[in-house]
């Protein structure tokens, strides 16, 4: 029996390991950036080729927009992006052009995941309880990982008791139940939690219904679910999105229930595919959205923009999906 306090490599390991760990560590330095105040933040600027059309204006904006913030706004106007040196004609403006547009395609895409997000929480709800009973998240019996159940559950209980919703303290009040059925308690689970807990539910006729009742297999219903929670939250957090290589990759479907776009030539990592997901489940949800006119109206107000960067293809409008 080894002692806890024995090593976990041998003297001969750690002697071979010590020339990767010594250069592991030496090849980290301290960070020792300070703070700069807002002129001098104009004045690093200035130094690496900006230009502005207005200095007292841009330093009411920084002010209100950290630098560190906007950064990533002009990044895309840098010739030399390891001594940030800026192209020839770079502007403050342009950056905040930029920031501007991100901005509202960021408010754009959340009205529309809203739209999205409370019909799932229906279908999910609905399905699952006509099938298993509403208490069917209760059952740990349904779900295939149960360390990854227990973590949901937790979730889902630590949401209903700091909940101030008035259905929720009602429910509180007349009831002995720890949770309310599955179309109470998912309005106040988070919608993360709740992709988690459809993931994690075992194969079977009812997670097969709620997928097709948005017109997908339930392995491409799952990975987009979870695409539309990590895309929530970059715009909750305010993060640039627009030119954004994603950090997840959704997965093209085989086939579907209904029109959907070509595989993009630069791949589903950019926003333009999240845009076809948006689009694709508001037909079913909403024959009458608008996103097509939305987009365009955007793309139009900030004819800068590129929107090959967003993973556009040239003649997207013409793909039946935006018709």
């Amino acid at each position: 029996m080894h002692s806890t306090s024995s090593p976990r490599f041998s003297s001969d390991q750690r002697a071979q390991g010590e020339p990767f760990f010594k250069s592991f560590i030496m090849n980290k330095v301290i960070y020792s950036k300070q703070i700069q105040s807002f002129a001098n933040q104009i004045g690093i600027l200035k130094k690496r080729g900006m230009t502005f059309a207005n200095e007292s204006q841009a330093e009411e904006w920084l002010k209100r927009v950290s630098y560190y913030r906007m950064s990533g706004y002009w990044y895309p106007l840098l010739a030399d992006r390891e001594n940030h040196i800026f192209k020839p004609g770079s502007t403050f403006e342009q950056a905040c052009l930029l920031y501007s547009f991100d901005s509202q395609l960021r408010r754009l895409i959340l009205s529309y995941i809203e739209k999205i997000e409370v019909a799932l929480r229906t279908q999910i709800a609905y399905v699952l309880s006509m099938s298993k009973g509403g208490n069917w998240f209760e059952d740990a019996s349904l779900f295939s990982n149960q360390i990854q159940y227990a973590k949901s559950m937790q979730s889902i209980h630590d949401e209903f008791n700091r909940s101030d919703e008035q259905f929720v303290r009602a429910f509180k009040r007349k009831y002995s139940n720890p949770l309310p059925p599955s179309w109470i308690t998912l309005e106040i689970t988070s919608f993360g939690t709740m992709s988690i807990i459809y993931q994690n539910l075992k194969p079977g006729i009812p997670k097969r219904q709620v997928a097709t009742a948005f017109g997908l297999s339930d392995t491409v219903f799952v990975s987009w679910l979870h695409t539309l929670v990590y895309i929530r939250n970059i715009c909750a957090h305010h993060s640039r999105l627009w030119n954004r290589t994603l950090g997840v990759r959704p997965l093209m479907p085989r086939r579907t229930n209904n029109t959907f776009i070509l595989q993009p030539a630069c791949g589903t990592q950019r926003i333009y595919f999240v845009l076809a997901i948006i689009r694709y489940w508001l037909n079913i949800i909403d024959h009458h959205n608008t996103l097509t006119q939305d987009i365009t109206q955007l793309l139009d107000a900030y004819p800068s923009v590129s929107p090959s960067a967003m993973g556009f293809p040239i003649g997207w409008q013409q793909e039946s999906l935006w018709q």
